[in-house]
């Protein structure tokens, strides 16, 4: 099919429907979303679907007809009930995106790694960052630029390249803020922000929801595993950055992407979900610092 690239952009992922190695048509590639960019191919077969969806709006009207005398007052008409919405459901997240770039941006960094670049985020008062391992893998020196726009230089802690997490520590947090993991999963339609550097660019938020949960797809070294798939602009540099939901918690961490040629999102991301990378972070800080 005209217009797809062969060569992914770094360690790839392979749709669960295939086997590696197998070209399909359509292709299309997939890669991590910022970092060094080498990897092996991979493809991933997607399925479109188009939805249409339409709104109509209308009003009813009614009338009252009776016979009588003249000089009486008209009948009373009863007044419509007032509109009321239905209660929102318990633990229904609010909807302020706003606010979670506010609370999310102050603990988000832009991870510089050599010629690599991604982007990361501050877990605790220690100084732990947790980015992705493609980002730092073949980096001599580590250091991070906060919102501040402070640069601090950064130890590699210890990196895990089959679920795709490193840990970063920087000697002082003066100036960033810890973020909070959510609590449980995400849900499908869930509004989120993918909060990093991408291009370079620090301190972006791109907005957008959850579109799936449990995505098998190929990260890292490992094998396949669940990951969070999101329409959130995700592009090159933003790997390694936090998936916030609308109260700032991280459910996530920003990955791979899948590009047509040329690259760039076409609204296909996939995060880490925060409950195997928080475990990974924890595994490397209590082995390595």
């Amino acid at each position: 099919m005209s217009g797809l690239g062969t060569t992914p952009r770094g360690p790839g992922f392979v749709s669960p429907q295939l086997e590696p190695g197998v070209p399909t048509d359509p292709p299309a590639l997939a890669g991590p979303a910022g970092g060094s960019g080498r990897g092996r191919s991979r493809w991933l077969v997607a399925g479109l679907a188009t939805v249409g969806v339409s709104a109509a709006t209308g009003a009813l009207a009614g009338g009252w007809a009776g016979d009588r005398a003249a000089g009486d007052p008209p009948p009373a008409t009863a007044a419509p009930p007032p509109a009321t919405g239905a209660p929102a459901p318990a633990g229904t997240v609010p909807g302020d995106l706003v606010g979670a770039a506010a609370t999310a941006l102050p603990g988000v960094v832009q991870v510089r790694a050599g010629a690599a670049g991604g982007s990361g985020f501050l877990t605790d008062q220690s100084g732990h960052i947790i980015t992705n391992n493609h980002v730092v893998a073949n980096a001599s020196t580590v250091s991070v630029v906060g919102a501040d726009g402070r640069r601090r230089s950064a130890e590699v802690v210890g990196r895990d390249p089959s679920s795709d997490i490193a840990v970063l520590r920087v000697a002082s947090t003066d100036g960033l803020r810890p973020l909070a993991f959510a609590a449980g999963s995400p849900r499908v339609g869930e509004a989120v922000l993918a909060v990093g550097s991408p291009l370079g660019l620090s301190g972006t938020v791109t907005a957008g929801i959850v579109s799936a949960l449990d995505r098998q797809v190929r990260l890292g070294e490992g094998g396949r595993r669940a990951a969070i798939q999101t329409d959130a602009s995700i592009n090159p540099g933003n790997s390694g950055g936090p998936l916030v939901n609308t109260r700032g918690e991280v459910v996530g961490v920003n990955t791979a992407i899948a590009t047509l040629e040329g690259g760039g999102n076409i609204g296909i991301g996939f995060a880490i979900p925060v409950e195997r990378a928080r475990a990974a972070a924890q595994q490397i800080i209590s082995s390595g610092g």
